[in-house]
């Protein structure tokens, strides 16, 4: 039997403004043994239907700001997402902040391709996102260690991933779901580049 107390604590950032398939999501890294963290919308999406959440501002010992323009945009959390895990130096001070270290980081972004859309210029600039591409582009840098969810339409893909390397991703699933941030990053930053031309 294995004894769940000694596995080591596994967290995943989970940030989306599509909650589609939140629960599936949950219940299958439940399964795996992650523990949750997340902030605003999410983060109650999370609680609500049934699982435990840390919440991102008492993690990081900083509130959100500005009706939540300012939520995950914290150095603590880009300490987890960005240092070198086989480096010891990075270890010792990372081990100093006493944060969890985050393994996945699942966020969807804003989305600015509807509202451009829609053509509706009022809305349309509090749907260029901040937050979840710098996210996304910090764990995607670091995909050695840690697996970086863009797409919805990836979370299936990644709990097969998890099933068949009992609760971990491999390098190459990690590898190619970075190249799909960046790709899909490209392609929402050069639409809102668009938008500003016009």
């Amino acid at each position: 039997m294995v004894n769940r107390k000694n596995l080591k604590k596994k967290y995943a950032l989970i940030s989306v403004y599509d909650k589609k398939n939140l629960n599936y999501l949950c219940k299958n890294l439940t399964r795996h043994n992650y523990n949750f963290i997340s902030s605003g919308s999410t983060g109650n999406k999370i609680r609500d239907i049934g699982y435990e959440c840390m919440d991102l501002a008492k993690l990081t010992n900083f509130k959100e700001m500005f009706d939540g323009r300012v939520k995950t945009l914290n150095s603590l959390i880009y300490s987890s997402l960005l240092y070198i895990r086989d480096n010891d130096l990075h270890k010792k001070e990372f081990l100093s902040l006493k944060i969890p270290e985050i393994d996945i980081v699942i966020v969807n972004l804003y989305p600015f391709e509807k509202y451009y859309k829609k053509n509706t210029n009022k809305e349309i600039i509090e749907m260029i996102d901040i937050g979840g591409p710098s996210l996304l582009r910090a764990a995607s840098k670091n995909f050695k260690y840690i697996t970086p969810i863009i797409d919805i339409n990836d979370y299936k893909k990644l709990i097969i991933n998890l099933d068949k390397f009992r609760g971990n991703t491999d390098i190459s699933f990690r590898k190619n779901m970075a190249g799909k941030v960046f790709k899909k990053i490209s392609d929402y930053d050069k639409l809102i580049f668009k938008w500003f031309n016009e």
